[in-house]
């Protein structure tokens, strides 16, 4: 495990943090490095999907990290999902979505599952995942999705708690219908932190630690 050397892609330098904590954690004798392009996701909200343009930015971004002398390369962002798994193809070192551990496990947990998100353009490549994955299993699933819509807006103004609270409403309203929930976006997690003990009904999975314990799990075999 010494040699390995895992890059990291993001496209918002405030999940190099989140992520350098997990991995200080979980791959303490790895080399991490960091690679943030923040246009990249900034050109899918402004056109409110990820185009053959941007997807192919986003190859390019991780053919430069497999370049730079990555192992294995995970993509922290789950609106360009598919572009990363477009990349996989074209590299010759593996290639991670950050949400593929965290929907292969909603799929083990339940048939009813939540996916909330407060970007659209996260929610439907998350959702898509969990159907395409519960395929795989060959398991027959139910999903429902949320929108908290204006959350984002209200934390890209600077406006913490009122994001925190619009999610947190839409958590508990959607732990009454489903057997676990998917956070389609990191950002989310720490108001999970903030539920009371009664309002966490059903599993509430965030992706990035389940990303790098699965990681964890893969150099571990290698």
């Amino acid at each position: 495990m010494k040699n390995k050397t895992v890059g990291l892609v993001h496209t918002s330098a405030t999940l190099v943090p989140v992520f350098y904590q997990l991995c200080q954690q979980y791959l303490p004798e790895i080399n991490i490095f960091n690679m943030v392009d923040d246009s990249l996701i900034k050109d899918v909200i402004a056109k409110g999907e990820l185009t053959p343009a941007t997807a192919r930015r986003v190859v390019t971004q991780i053919n430069a990290a497999e370049q730079a002398g990555a192992d294995y390369i995970l993509v922290t962002c789950s609106s360009i999902g598919k572009a990363v798994e477009t990349a996989a193809t074209l590299s010759t070192v593996p290639v991670i979505r950050v949400d593929l551990a965290m929907a292969d496990e909603a799929v083990k947990m339940g048939k009813k599952i939540g996916v909330i998100a407060t970007l659209p353009t996260t929610l439907e490549p998350t959702a898509d995942l969990v159907s395409r994955r519960a395929e795989v299993a060959k398991k027959e699933i139910s999903l429902i999705t949320r929108l908290c819509e204006g959350a984002f807006d209200a934390l890209m103004d600077g406006k913490a708690k009122k994001h925190d609270e619009m999610v947190a409403k839409a958590l508990k309203e959607l732990s009454d219908e489903v057997d676990v929930i998917l956070l389609a976006q990191a950002s989310m997690a720490r108001v999970v932190d903030s539920l009371a003990e009664q309002d966490k009904k059903v599993p509430i999975l965030s992706s990035p630690s389940i990303a790098i314990k699965h990681l964890a799990a893969i150099l571990g075999k290698t």
